[in-house]
């Protein structure tokens, strides 16, 4: 008891050193609460990007992997090469919704892609401007196109890709077109094509094939193309001849017709990347050739959370320098601190106070600074860290707010029942964290109990010097050196 005693006087004896020593470690203990707290903001960004990205996987062909097994300068291997390719068959419908059928899914769509020739509009092409297709450069061996146009049918808002991403962009829409759009023979248009063949909302556009079969669409929106076409020689874009209807219109309409070609591009929703072998393998054991394989966008996606980790890192490393840094000071002002009171020692050590006693009474005193000194500390930490935390956080809001008004622009608002139930597409990466207003950054018990950890470490450390120097004391010599 007496040793807390003397401990509690010697604080009120020294007030100067000790608030020195208080102002250090309330320095550290803000810092500290500040990064621990940008830290923990950081792991939940993180946490809910990784929870909103959509795990996208799609089916590709393995064309590299199937060329491996075959010489490119033997007439013979290539001959087999083209009759295992011949062997491989095209993915259908009724494949794509037994592969959708699988515990790693969360959901799953697809587009459906045939061609069509015009029957009473004339598709875009730049011949009338360049001459014969011939003559145009990089052209001269190209074939005719088989038919006009390519007929690109939705399953769903989420597979429609091209508005999400950016490449299309709505100009013109009419009110009632995303509640019609999925249910029958009606289209969008791309605005070359509309202006071409003087075509407005709500005109009948005609399609046939090449057995002559004819086809009625309505025209409910036309689009314009923000592809990059830099390598394309045409003055037009590559989707002026592409229109876009429902997936389920056209399988209803032309699945049975062996005259029409469809590709089918699905894509697969995943609960997880881990599972996306395991994905693969079930698609195996269902049929899928095996020189099929699966690709996911777990790069891409990823990308979104490289900004947010760097935060996280920087917070961490910023906290280990600060203590590193607040240890050093500490022990050097405590060695300070205990060649000051050099002759306080040897007094104590001469009247029979053991070693021990003697550093636990030094070691008290520190305990008892840094403990009022944390506190206050923390306090100050948690009162900014939640500001700056929040900081962090609506930078991030805005700018998946601000992807999320670009989807919104290029779908010129969406369908209804999307907007009424806060539904909107989230495909390619794109995080929908608007639901996070703020995130509660404080200092809780969890970090306060941490901050406190922190300081007994820092105690116990600066406290060394006091072992250090109570152990090299010897009394007599002191008090000798003192008179």
């Amino acid at each position: 008891m007496y040793i807390f005693k003397n401990a509690l006087l010697s604080i009120k004896r020294n007030k100067g050193r000790n608030i020195l020593i208080g102002i250090i470690i309330l320095v550290i203990a803000c810092a500290s609460s500040i990064a621990l707290a940008i830290h923990n903001t950081a792991t939940n960004l993180i946490k809910s990007y990784e929870d909103s990205i959509t795990k996208e996987a799609t089916i590709t062909f393995n064309r590299k992997g199937m060329m491996e097994n075959f010489d490119l300068k033997d007439k013979e291997t290539m001959e087999e090469a083209k009759e295992k390719f011949d062997e491989i068959d095209a993915i259908t419908i009724e494949n794509v919704k037994e592969y959708g059928n699988s515990d790693y899914l969360e959901d799953y769509y697809y587009t459906y892609q045939i061609n069509l020739n015009g029957n009473n509009i004339e598709k875009v092409s730049s011949d009338f401007s360049f001459g014969e297709k011939n003559d145009r450069p990089g052209k001269e061996d190209m074939p005719d196109e088989a038919s006009d146009f390519t007929v690109v049918g939705y399953d769903s808002v989420n597979s429609m890709t091209d508005f999400i991403n950016g490449n299309y962009q709505m100009t013109q829409i009419t009110e009632d077109a995303w509640d019609k759009i999925f249910t029958g023979n009606y289209v969008f248009i791309n605005s070359e094509l509309a202006e071409l063949n003087d075509i407005s909302l709500n005109d009948e556009i005609i399609l046939e094939s090449n057995e002559g079969d004819t086809y009625s669409f309505i025209v409910l929106g036309i689009y314009e193309s923000n592809e990059d076409d830099a390598e394309q020689m045409d003055m037009f874009s590559k989707s002026s001849n592409t229109i876009l209807t429902s997936a389920d219109y056209l399988v209803e309409t032309f699945s049975d017709q062996e005259d029409i070609h469809a590709n089918v591009n699905p894509t697969f929703i995943l609960k997880s990347f881990d599972d996306t072998l395991k994905f693969q393998d079930e698609l195996y054991e269902k049929g899928l050739n095996e020189n099929y394989v699966i690709s996911t966008n777990e790069d891409t996606a990823l990308e979104s959370v490289n900004s947010i980790s760097n935060v996280s890192s920087f917070a961490t490393t910023f906290l280990i320098i600060t203590l590193i840094i607040g240890a050093v000071v500490l022990f050097v002002i405590n060695m300070i601190n205990i060649r000051e009171r050099k002759y306080e020692i040897g007094v104590l050590r001469t009247i029979g106070l053991s070693k021990l006693k003697l550093t636990m009474q030094f070691v008290f005193e520190l305990f008892v600074v840094s403990f009022l000194a944390i506190l206050i500390g923390t306090g100050i930490g948690a009162s900014c860290s939640k500001p700056i935390s929040n900081q962090l956080l609506a930078s991030e809001i805005a700018s998946s707010q601000e992807e999320q008004n670009k989807i919104d622009n290029n779908m010129m608002g969406g369908p209804h029942d999307m907007k009424e139930n806060n539904n909107r597409p989230n495909t390619r990466g794109i995080v929908n964290i608007q639901a996070y207003d703020s995130i509660n950054a404080v200092v809780g018990f969890k970090e306060l109990g941490e901050l406190i950890g922190i300081g007994v470490i820092l105690v116990f450390v600066s406290s060394l010097a006091s072992l250090i120097s109570i152990e090299r004391f010897s009394p007599l010599t002191i008090l000798k050196e003192r008179s």
